[in-house]
Parts: structure tokens; C-alpha cells; sequence
């Protein structure tokens, strides 16, 4: 019976093995970003989980590491932040040779404001973040995704990339230029063979609107009341789905909302 466990958990390590492929996520520490490394190490893929809560990040690992036969690197830094990113990949650099996946995750939404009312520093933040942060680990991590034999992008955009709805301004503002890149990527590393998507969720309960409104749970759980909101683990299954289709298949772009959402505005709260 020993001798037939062991055979098993070999068997097992070779069956995760054969992956054998590193996939970088920003924004790991919690909701899309956290669902989406349980997801991707699931399916055997070696991580390198990014965020700037260190404490979430090694509990993320001890987990993952606890459930599968991966393996999983801490990055903690500020995407935002130039010289700290820069300083991160060469830590990265350090520890893998080859990067197969980058899921431009990390994001968020401040205020919710008319621009006559807006406080310019929760501007600047998301500005720094949601599009500074993706064109950053981006250029860092080209060199790393172009010795992929099958390289990939996924850019975590939103409903408020495709429209824009009242008082969403700056945030709004922010992911259509996240839905602007990806198309910009899409012809940039056409030549490098490296694939990209940009994936637009609607609403998904998630810290977002716990961040958006400052610690104010009460009016952030009130944003999902009365509907089924997405949950993170339904992203996660998407960027699972995504990355595990054949090299010549590229998905562009994908809005998913839920079942109750039609519009970034219109939703069909049940009192």
C-alpha cells in the first residue's frame, strides 16, 4: 500500500509537470487576481504572484503550495511605481528563465464622483495604477514572454472600458485606455507571436467597491444587492479557459457580465 501511494503521488507530480509553464498575475492578493492563481495552479502552472500586501501574498502561496505541486514565487511591489517594478523584475529575472503568462490584473476604482467634484489625488492613483501599472509590468516582462514558445497576455479591463456611465469618469476614462492597449498590443507583438486578450468583466463582488468608497462596506455592499453578482472564481475560469486553447486561437476581447446586468447602469435588482 506504501509502495502504491508513492507510485500515486509520482504519478501525480508528473501529471502537473507536464505544464511545465510560468504565469505571472498582478493584483494577486485578492478577488480576480487571487481566484485566478488558485485556477491557474490548479492546472499545474508555476506562478509568480505580484501585489503589495506581503502578508496575503504568502498566505496565497502557503496555500496553493499546501494544495498542488507548483511552484510559486512572491513579487511584492507597487506596479505603479517605476523604479520599484523595475527592481522586481530583476528579482523575477533571477528566479525564471521564461515567462508563458502575463495576466495584467491589478487595478481599482476611487470615488465615485463628477469631475467637478473629484478629488485629483484618487485621479492621479488610478491613473498611476490602471494604466501606468499594465504598460510597466508589460515592458518588463516582454523579454521574459518572448523566449515562450506560446506567450501570452490577458489585460483585465471592464464593462467601463466599453462604456461610461455617470460619475465613472476617471475610472471609466482609465479602462478604455486598458481597452485601447490591448488593441495596441494586439498589433505591437503580432510579430512576436505573443497573443492578447482583454477581458471585461461587469459587475463581480470583489474588494472593488470596498476600495471605491474608502472602507465604507455598508454602500459597498449595497452595489450588489438585489442580483447575482460574478464572482472572482468565474474570471479565474475564463483565464483558464483562454490560455488552455490551441496557439493559433486568439480571443481579442470578451465582455461577460452577469445574468441580471445588460449595461455598466442597468440592472435588474429583484427589492
Amino acid at each position: 500500500m506504501a509502495l502504491l501511494n508513492q507510485n500515486l503521488s509520482e504519478l501525480m507530480k508528473k501529471k502537473n509537470n507536464l505544464i511545465n509553464k510560468t504565469a505571472l498575475i498582478s493584483g494577486a492578493t485578492s478577488g480576480i487576481g487571487r481566484a485566478t492563481a488558485l485556477e491557474l495552479a490548479s492546472k499545474g502552472y508555476n506562478l509568480v504572484i505580484n501585489g503589495r500586501r506581503l502578508k496575503m501574498l504568502e498566505n496565497l502561496r502557503n496555500e496553493i503550495v499546501g494544495k498542488y505541486n507548483t511552484v510559486v514565487y512572491i513579487s511584492c511591489f507597487d506596479v505603479s511605481d517605476h523604479a520599484a517594478a523595475a527592481c522586481g523584475f530583476e528579482e523575477i529575472n533571477s528566479k525564471i528563465d521564461v515567462l508563458d503568462v502575463l495576466i495584467n490584473n491589478a487595478g481599482l476604482a476611487l470615488g465615485l464622483n463628477s469631475i467637478d467634484e473629484g478629488n485629483i489625488e484618487d485621479w492621479f492613483t488610478m491613473i498611476d495604477t490602471n494604466i501606468k501599472g499594465v504598460l510597466l509590468l508589460t515592458k518588463h516582462a516582454l523579454p521574459l514572454l518572448k523566449k515562450s514558445k506560446c506567450p501570452q497576455i490577458i489585460n483585465i479591463g471592464s464593462i467601463a472600458g466599453k462604456e461610461t456611465y455617470p460619475n465613472g469618469n476617471v475610472y471609466c476614462a482609465t479602462k478604455h485606455a486598458v481597452d485601447s492597449l490591448s488593441k495596441a498590443m494586439r498589433i505591437d507583438f503580432l510579430k512576436h507571436d505573443i497573443r492578447v486578450t482583454n477581458l471585461a468583466p461587469g459587475a463581480v463582488e470583489t474588494e472593488f467597491s470596498i476600495v471605491r468608497f474608502k472602507g465604507d462596506t455598508d454602500r459597498a455592499k449595497n452595489v450588489y444587492k438585489g442580483f447575482t453578482p460574478l464572482k472572482p472564481e468565474d474570471i479565474a475560469h475564463i483565464i483558464g479557459f483562454i490560455i488552455g486553447l490551441p496557439p493559433h486561437v486568439n480571443i481579442n476581447d470578451i465582455l461577460v457580465m452577469p445574468s441580471q446586468q445588460a449595461t455598466a447602469s442597468i440592472i435588474n435588482k429583484i427589492e
